[in-house]
């Protein structure tokens, strides 16, 4: 089978799936309700994550070359998609949730053989190769915390799928410049297997009728495979896709907005995973733009970020600097969210200040 009609055939089996799993889902109660903190229309079914996950299920099991242990990364993720199903139909704790992760975590890693034990060049001139220990500890939260990244950036339409197609995509181009094909088609089977779900979510092309959200299950899905693939891109024993420090500008704004929000919490008292309404595109929609213009802002910070890490693999740029470019980054970053009303505020009175004289 071809790229092209493997990319048709995920789209067309993603986009059915949908339709099948929204009927399902409001006979089961798989549906969102609007309430303080969600401001949609009606009960919307929680289907999109299981539509993606059955889809690129079906898509290794016809080709499991696609991916290397694609039986681990198969059953890790129906796991994981479970354990999210039960949280969107009944809410559990956040603890278990991260109790599951972290075993999830530990089978990759002494199954799979699937860790971060190389950081490349960020100090100078020498690899930076952790110790086991280090390794596991740094691999368990690495994995919990990609997961948790998309799972909270998932609070305006489109958003999740945008940004996941964002990090998707940029993997993408870096695992076929590198001659990593198999990997590449892979990368772009996702983002055909999401793009339905995008569609429908943002009302297109049967209006709100047919809106669907992503769920839980899908978010801890999409964070999930994007760190599998970031370790499989990063941390190859023969032939590595990318350098460690790339990883880091692929999935940027989610790490970012994840982190702010988690210190920021942490600063209040509140636990750091408390849901709030503090995000990026909570703000942006707060400063007065509309849903949409949030979600092309958002992705488009996001793909000039990727795009960042894809110029410095190319152009082959050391190491360390663009690790201090991704800390100064997120400090500016982390100032300018802290400080966003304030400044705000300054640049209403300068504007008003200016149009008077």
């Amino acid at each position: 089978m071809s790229a092209n009609i493997a990319v048709l055939f995920v789209f067309f089996v993603s986009f059915i799936s949908l339709f099948v799993f929204r009927k399902i889902a409001k006979k089961i109660g798989l549906v969102d309700k609007p309430n303080e903190r969600k401001h949609h229309t009606g009960q919307i079914p929680l289907v999109g994550g299981i539509s993606v996950f059955f889809t690129i299920m079906l898509t290794l099991l016809l080709a499991p070359e696609l991916l290397l242990a694609p039986q681990l990364f198969l059953g890790c993720a129906f796991i994981l998609v479970v354990i999210g199903v039960i949280d969107d139909r009944y809410d559990i704790s956040f603890k278990f949730r991260l109790v599951v992760q972290a075993v999830i975590s530990l089978l990759m890693i002494v199954i799979g053989e699937r860790s971060l034990h190389n950081l490349g060049y960020l100090m100078g001139s020498d690899a930076l190769h952790l110790p086991e220990s280090v390794s596991i500890l740094l691999t368990v939260f690495a994995v919990i915390g990609a997961i948790n990244a998309f799972n909270m950036v998932d609070g305006i339409d489109g958003l999740l799928g945008g940004l996941a197609s964002v990090t998707f995509g940029g993997l993408g181009i870096l695992f076929y410049l590198h001659g990593m094909h198999s990997f590449a088609t892979f990368c772009a089977l996702l983002v055909a297997a999401m793009l339905p779900y995008i569609m429908l979510n943002l009302g297109f092309p049967f209006g709100k009728r047919f809106k669907v959200f992503m769920g839980d299950a899908g978010s801890i899905f999409i964070g999930f495979t994007v760190i599998w693939l970031l370790i499989v891109a990063s941390q190859g024993e023969r032939a590595t896709a990318i350098r460690p420090v790339t990883a880091l500008w692929l999935i940027a704004l989610p790490l970012m907005d994840m982190v702010c929000i988690m210190i920021r919490r942490i600063r209040k008292g509140q636990s750091p995973f408390k849901p709030d309404r503090e995000h990026l595109h909570h703000i942006c929609q707060r400063l007065g733009l509309s849903s949409h213009i949030s979600l092309l802002v958002i992705c488009t910070a996001a793909g000039a970020m990727s795009a960042i890490g894809i110029w410095s693999e190319l152009a082959k740029v050391n190491e360390n600097i663009m690790f201090f470019a991704f800390l100064a980054t997120f400090t500016l970053y982390f100032i300018v969210m802290n400080n966003i009303w304030r400044i705000t505020a300054f640049l209403r009175r300068d504007f008003k200040f200016t149009k008077s004289i």
